[in-house]
């Protein structure tokens, strides 16, 4: 058994990396970044602590490890982490129908574990047990259909092992997932970890005859998370998973009772947050991936796009403004209503704002009672980029409101206001022209600009759609809370000091909430 840190539970050994997100500053004493974003600064010591962006957790390391994990500032090495043998795993795959998708994912899991597959009152119940049996799979059938939810907690009941793996019937693993996606629960801690979900179709699929809106989604499939780890947690860059493959720790799961089975949408959402709500750790693995059957047809994936859409709803009544639309702080709500406002005095007026704030927290960086005060040059050089990151993600979400939660208000509006035309052009082209240079997905730029306002008219529709079924507008209204917010020092001898935490808006963080 490896000796274990007496703080974070992780085996001596293990290795930490600095999140790809985070910025150094002053020769690497201040990070910027985490989940949610925040400003940590390092002491001495516990800079010396650090192998350039890497951490060996042990006895000396282990305040500053628990601390640099627990912010979403740094990463498990997952190789780092001991293997967990997938004897301890179960996985329990809920489908209704779907007997080829069904085929090609029981061909794919690895061989001796054991396989649960759920029958959520299929038309053809006989096709899904003969496919499960050929593949040596137990089936549980239920007499009534639930929806995912309640399939997947019917399975999860039938099952013993400490760990079990959701898998849908749509997905392939790929090689190595699940033992990759193990090692995670090294961290006592970790509740839940999930992989990357990319399409089924390389990026290349265009020469294999695929249509336009499988190569969108295999670039802006909602399902996929990135290309970076990250520390789940609402409100931060990746706020939530979805259940199409994820894997649990079963005392966790059972103390939260499981997926909520009133909701046949969102409630992989919902599972994330009161996890982390109860203090659990949930983790996103990038270095694990399965690949998923996306819808090709555009009825289907209109349909579903709004299906997601009305998830919203009620996942504001159980979450507040977790799932809020857009987050702005007071400076940034005037910075972009100065903006939009498209008269003479608008971009000087936006400038004077975003000059005073700058000003402001570079003021209240160097005044943080740190011993060692920043300098002004360094205080100054953060303080402009968090203050442009803000400015930046205020006028993005401004126009994904836009385009995307309020269209059914702002396209009306359109009609008869040149003011209003003009931000939706610019706000629609901008978004494209910006998701293309990131995601570069192999789509021509005005088929993708198509494809990505059908998505925000789709999912806008669904919104809608479910606020008008709860009566609550609360789904559609965006966040507002303080700028920045300074913290006591940590005395010493614990090696990390956070000296400032910035709540800095991120740009269309809720792009689909399932």
């Amino acid at each position: 058994m490896s000796a274990v840190s007496p703080s974070t539970g992780l085996p001596h050994g293990a290795r930490l990396r600095l999140n790809e997100h985070v910025r150094r500053y002053d020769d690497g004493r201040v990070l910027v970044g985490g989940s949610p974003g925040r400003l940590m600064r390092l002491s001495a010591r516990a800079l010396a602590m650090l192998d350039g962006d890497e951490l060996d957790v042990g006895a000396g390391t282990a305040v500053l490890a628990e601390r640099l994990l627990d912010s979403g500032l740094m990463d498990p090495a997952p190789a780092s982490l001991p293997p967990i043998s997938l004897d301890e795993m179960s996985v329990v795959v809920p489908v209704r129908d779907r007997s080829r998708q069904l085929d090609r994912l029981l061909a794919a899991l690895p061989t001796g574990v054991h396989v649960l597959v759920v029958d959520d009152a299929s038309e053809r119940p006989d096709l899904v047990t003969a496919t499960a049996e050929r593949h040596g799979a137990e089936v549980l059938t239920l007499p009534t259909n639930g929806g995912p939810a309640g399939a997947r907690n019917r399975g999860f009941e039938a099952t013993r092992t400490p760990f079990v793996a959701f898998v849908d019937s749509d997905v392939v693993p790929g090689p190595g997932t699940f033992e990759v996606l193990l090692r995670h629960f090294a961290d006592p801690r970790l509740a839940m970890v999930a992989p990357r979900i990319l399409g089924l179709e390389p990026r290349s699929a265009r020469a294999h005859g695929s249509g336009a809106l499988t190569r969108y989604e295999a670039a802006m499939s909602s399902l996929d998370r990135g290309p970076d780890p990250a520390l789940v947690r609402p409100l931060s860059r990746v706020a939530w998973l979805p259940s199409a493959c994820v894997v649990v720790r079963r005392g966790v799961f059972e103390s939260c009772a499981g997926f909520s089975e009133e909701m046949r949408v969102g409630e992989d959402v919902d599972l994330v947050w009161r996890l982390t709500s109860a203090g659990h750790r949930v983790r996103y693995e990038p270095a694990a991936f399965v690949r998923h059957e996306h819808r090709a047809t555009a009825s289907s994936w209109l349909t579903r796009k709004a299906v997601y859409g009305t998830s919203a709803a009620p996942l504001a009544s159980r979450h507040g403004d977790a799932v809020a639309p857009a987050v702005f702080t007071p400076w940034t709500a005037a910075l972009a209503a100065a903006v939009i406002a498209q008269r003479r005095w608008s971009l000087p007026v936006a400038g004077l704002i975003w000059a005073t704030i700058t000003a402001r927290l570079a003021t209240r960086l160097r005044s943080s009672g740190d011993d060692v005060p920043l300098s002004w040059s360094t205080a100054g050089q953060i303080a402009a980029r968090l203050s442009y990151d803000a400015a930046r993600g205020s006028l993005e979400q401004s126009g994904a409101l836009a385009l995307r939660h309020w269209w059914p208000v702002v396209l009306p509006a359109a009609l008869v206001s040149p003011r209003v035309r003009r931000i939706v052009a610019v706000a629609a082209v901008a978004d494209a022209i910006s998701e293309c240079r990131r995601v570069r997905p192999d789509l021509d730029p005005l088929s993708f600009l198509v494809d990505r306002r059908l998505d925000d008219l789709a999912y806008g529709a669904g919104v809608w759609t479910g606020a008008v079924r709860a009566r609550s507008a609360r789904a559609l209204l965006p966040r507002f809370g303080g700028s920045v917010k300074a913290r006591r020092p940590i005395a010493e001898p614990e090696p990390a000091r956070v000296v400032t935490s910035c709540s800095v808006p991120a740009s269309t963080q809720h792009q689909s909430t399932t």
